[in-house]
């Protein structure tokens, strides 16, 4: 592993994620929902703010950026698709780019749906990925912009990770997902048993995130589309797996 990440509470239910490369002690904040929250962190750990790397140009996300320029000279990288709400933007970047922070290396991946524009941050390296709002636990974020189409295809490129990679989503929203995954998909044991533990954490306000691949495989809704235990809890046997997606999503929207 050759970066140390540190993940910290911020806004009503964001997580703000710094990520530090160990070899030349370059830092990223990993978007930007509130600046006082991410000084704060960087304080306590002693770092330096190196970089800025937005998933999207969601005020909870790249709000911060101005402020944190302002006091750190930070360079800021973000989504090509996205370059002109992106506040500083130094860097636009897309699918197949890299990003150096330090010695340590991302790859971008293009993953719209929630907004048109939105990309995710996979450290192949160090096992981890920075979704933004593409994936939660047992979730995935609203269509405010895409298609059920193409989230449906960015959703494949994270599942197609190593299943121990790690996702660092951007809300707690676990104990809401759980409920509603429960209503599509309530024969599947997997879900049961996470969702009970998700309780138990969230009873204890021990974060849900992040979260795994491989968890998400098993007990996500919103990747579980092509699964006929599901389709048939939902109506859609015979539907393939967009238009399964598509309704699920429909549901969640209304829960």
């Amino acid at each position: 592993m050759a970066i140390d990440i540190h993940q910290f509470p911020c806004l009503s239910d964001n997580y703000g994620f710094l990520a530090h490369d160990r070899d030349t002690g370059a830092v990223a904040s990993i978007d930007t929902p509130d600046p006082d929250a991410i000084n704060a962190a960087l304080s306590e750990k002693g770092w330096t703010l190196s970089h800025i790397l937005n998933t999207h140009w969601h005020p909870d996300h790249a709000g911060g950026n101005a402020a944190l320029k302002e006091k750190w000279s930070c360079e800021i990288i973000g989504p090509r698709g996205e370059a002109s709400k992106i506040p500083g933007l130094d860097r636009a970047v897309g699918e197949g780019d890299l990003v150096m922070l330090g010695k340590s290396r991302a790859i971008v991946h293009d993953t719209p749906g929630h907004t048109a524009g939105h990309i995710i941050y996979h450290f192949e390296d160090d096992g981890s990925a920075f979704v933004g709002d593409t994936i939660f636990a047992m979730g995935c974020g609203r269509l405010f912009e895409g298609t059920p189409e193409q989230m449906w295809g960015s959703l494949q490129k994270i599942i197609a990770m190593p299943p121990e990679t790690k996702l660092y989503c951007a809300h707690e929203y676990t104990k809401a997902n759980a409920a509603f995954a429960l209503t599509v998909d309530p024969q599947n044991q997997d879900l049961r048993a996470r969702a009970a533990e998700v309780e138990r954490l969230r009873a204890k306000g021990v974060p849900t995130v992040p979260t795994s691949v491989g968890a998400e495989q098993a007990t996500n809704p919103f990747l579980r589309a092509e699964n006929e235990q599901l389709k048939a809890a939902i109506g859609m046997t015979g539907a393939n797996a967009v238009e399964t997606f598509a309704e699920t999503r429909r549901r969640k929207d209304s829960f």
